[in-house]
């Protein structure tokens, strides 16, 4: 199996948000049936620092789960140790250019039928570059994507 984690399956794994448990049961289930383990690319990691601070910004409107900026910053602490040590998490080498042309032909492909975004688009086409099987996340629409191109969608549901 490879699986291939979108942001917000992520996100979930260093903060306690709706379904951390069901994302790190996943990744304790499947640690030992990883080939290569989780790709991280330039898209994780910009997303994961931003969604880690909205999500102190949204605490602090009050909308959301409480989330300090210490809490974030240990969580971003945590994902940059893992994804150094190769624990769980690897590097991709999946470049921007490529990324692009993925996401273009994607577009192209579904975005009219199905109202697709941009968000959607780069995941998969990032699961697709790094010869993923299966895509881990939370999102629906996101889902839908990787099934209409081949993938294995994670067993969680949000």
């Amino acid at each position: 199996m490879r699986p291939y984690a979108d942001t917000n399956f992520l996100v979930r794994l260093y903060l306690d948000l709706p379904g951390t448990d069901d994302a790190v049961d996943l990744v304790r289930g499947e640690v030992g049936g990883f080939e290569a383990g989780l790709p991280v690319g330039w898209l994780h990691r910009v997303e994961l620092m931003n969604a880690l601070l909205l999500y102190v910004f949204l605490s602090r409107q009050g909308r959301g789960p409480r989330v300090t900026r210490e809490m974030a910053d240990a969580a971003h602490a945590s994902f940059r140790a893992d994804l150094k040590s190769n624990s769980f998490l690897r590097a991709s080498d999946v470049g921007v250019s490529e990324l692009e042309t993925g996401f273009e032909q994607l577009a192209l492909r579904h975005t009219a039928s199905h109202g697709f975004r941009t968000y959607d688009l780069l995941h998969v086409a990032g699961a697709l570059l790094s010869n993923c099987d299966e895509f881990w996340s939370f999102d629906t629409k996101a889902r839908k994507l990787a099934e209409l191109e081949g993938l294995s969608v994670s067993r969680i549901s949000w």
